[in-house]
């Protein structure tokens, strides 16, 4: 067996991959794998990748081919990349696109040159209900009500069909981008945003119309979304994870498009608009009756659900797409005719259901490394710290004792955190900081303490969109922010964020808060983002996990002791 010692990675028969941190050539490796491998952990000196049927899957979505795989296995490989491995990875990466969905004279027709393939797929028994006849020994007649579930049922199968079905057009609606904004600034889609917006659309054609754009926070995935709305012309429902969200489009759809005030529409729990343009909550299309079917004994259905056929959309935007609820993959099942595009700073989710994006939104059309953008000067250098704070002797005994279902909450609130964020605080007091939760007492004894404004999800939302606005005006330089703050507030001159306690090991949280300080500063200064752990508990190891994303972004977290 050949022995490279230059090289960072070590390619295992489980199709693990283990990447040595220091190395010259980490960065590189890094980012190679990153495109068709997932990152597992990441301790102080390997990590650890492992390649999985989607991770390859998104990948061959993208374009990238499995010997293009193998060769970067290769190259960056200590030693020979095992023969299993290199199988694997062509055989997972021919699968995907070895069915296709494709409409001929109104029919959807679920195709292959694998005869056997075929037959195999249609003496599946929980494929068969969504097949209607066998045409010929290459064609399965498909019923076209039924063609996200026979996509969802092909990707438990083992082989994602490669959906060329088409999309219908949507009402035609005239949208352009302006030179100039409505605020009276120069405006043009920056070189990745028109890559990610030609990724998605392809020109029109039917290998376009439906992905995922992955960008860093603070990198414009609404501007992304804008130029989507420009390249189609067509009715768009939005989709937005809260109504300050909902607001924030519409701002920058007035500010950067022709449209206008009476073409756009919000569809909150404050507004019922339906307009050509239409934005929503999550929360209010997942809305669900408190009746209950006196035959069935069920509780009601969702009713804004009609909001998916309100109007004739071309296109639904899924915005935070790693937020999506459940019931709607419901519904997204049933709308595969029209073009999807979800939009997100990561594709992960706590609940595993990564798969249900890739098979009902789309697979990753384009992502792009957040330190390529950081060196680009697109989105603000930030110095991610972890400061580990010791346990109040007072609340270790409690600790002990508790339950373990109950421990992270007693080891996130911990007491002695109160010191180190006060520390921090005053270090920055010529900063524009965020102090960012997850418990609410702990949040409400803080604000008081600090005697800084509190904003969490009983504040209403013109409170709300009163204080982001006295932030970004100067007026206050420090907020105080439960789970709220985890998206879609747009405070450009955030430069601090301080996180006291998180949600366990959320991946993408954690990716979400930092993205709070990571818009570019105007005099081209640093972002600080500090998470604030509880030494040998349960806090500091979700910490570690928390961390896993950022990790593989090249962000490395200085450690200090309180």
């Amino acid at each position: 067996m050949n022995f490279r010692p230059q090289n960072p990675i070590i390619v295992q028969s489980d199709k693990t991959v283990l990447l040595e941190v220091d190395n010259p050539h980490y960065g590189e490796a890094r980012d190679c794998l990153a495109r068709f491998a997932e990152l597992v952990k990441s301790p102080e000196h390997v990590h650890t990748y492992r390649l999985t049927p989607l991770s390859l899957w998104n990948a061959a979505a993208a374009g990238m081919s499995a010997q293009s795989m193998v060769e970067a296995l290769e190259r960056f490989g200590k030693y020979d990349v095992p023969g299993n491995v290199k199988a694997d990875v062509v055989d997972y990466v021919s699968r995907y696109g070895r069915l296709k969905l494709v409409r001929k004279n109104e029919r959807l027709l679920l195709v292959s040159a694998d005869e056997l393939l075929l037959k195999e797929v249609w003496n599946n028994k929980q494929i068969r209900p969504y097949l209607l006849s066998q045409i010929d020994a290459k064609t399965i007649l498909v019923d076209s009500s039924q063609r996200g579930h026979v996509k969802m049922a092909l990707i438990r199968f083992g082989f994602p069909a490669e959906d060329l079905a088409g999309y219908v057009d949507g009402a035609y609606v005239p949208i352009h981008l302006l030179p100039t904004t409505k605020g009276g600034l120069s405006f043009s889609l920056r070189r990745y945003q028109e890559e990610s917006v030609d990724s998605f659309h392809q020109g029109g054609g039917i290998q376009g119309g439906s992905g995922i754009v992955a960008l860093p926070c603070g990198a414009g995935k609404t501007v992304v979304g804008l130029g989507v709305l420009s390249k189609l012309q067509c009715a768009t429902l939005i989709l937005c994870s809260s109504t300050v969200a909902v607001r924030q489009w519409i701002r920058e759809i007035l500010d950067k498009t022709n449209l206008t005030s009476d073409e756009i529409g919000e569809y909150s729990g404050e507004r019922k608009e339906i307009k050509p343009i239409t934005v929503a909550t999550y929360q209010i299309i997942v809305y669900r009756s408190s009746t209950v079917d006196k035959d069935t004994g069920e509780i009601g259905d969702y009713p804004h659900f009609s909001l998916f056929n309100g109007r004739d959309w071309g296109l639904i935007i899924y915005d935070e797409v790693h937020l999506l609820p459940a019931p709607v993959f419901r519904i997204t099942a049933e709308i595969q005719a029209r073009r999807r595009l979800g939009l997100t700073a990561t594709l992960i989710r706590e609940d595993g259901r990564e798969t249900d994006v890739f098979g009902l939104i789309g697979p990753k059309k384009y992502d792009v490394p957040w330190k390529d953008l950081e060196r680009q000067g697109w989105i603000a250098t930030a110095e991610c710290h972890e400061i580990r704070v010791p346990l109040a002797s007072e609340e270790r005994l409690g600790y002990a004792i508790a339950e373990e279902k109950v421990k992270y909450g007693l080891a996130a609130q911990n007491s002695r955190k109160l010191d180190v964020l006060f520390h921090l605080v005053d270090r920055h007091r010529e900063d524009n900081v965020l102090v960012i939760g997850q418990y609410l007492d702990q949040l409400k004894g803080i604000a008081h303490s600090l005697g800084a404004p509190l904003i969490t999800g009983k504040t209403p939302n013109r409170e709300r969109d009163k204080l982001y606005q006295r932030f970004r005006d100067g007026d206050v330089n420090l907020l105080v922010i439960s789970k709220v703050g985890n998206f879609a507030i747009d405070l450009p001159e955030a430069n601090v964020a301080i996180q006291v306690s998180g949600t366990f090991g959320s991946r993408q949280e954690e990716a979400q808060r930092l993205g709070r300080v990571l818009r570019p500063k105007k005099d081209g200064g640093l972002a600080h983002f500090y998470t604030l752990v509880t030494r040998d508990t349960k806090d500091q190891d979700f910490s570690a996990k928390r961390q896993l994303f950022l990790t593989e972004q090249g962000y490395r977290y200085t450690i200090a002791d309180a």
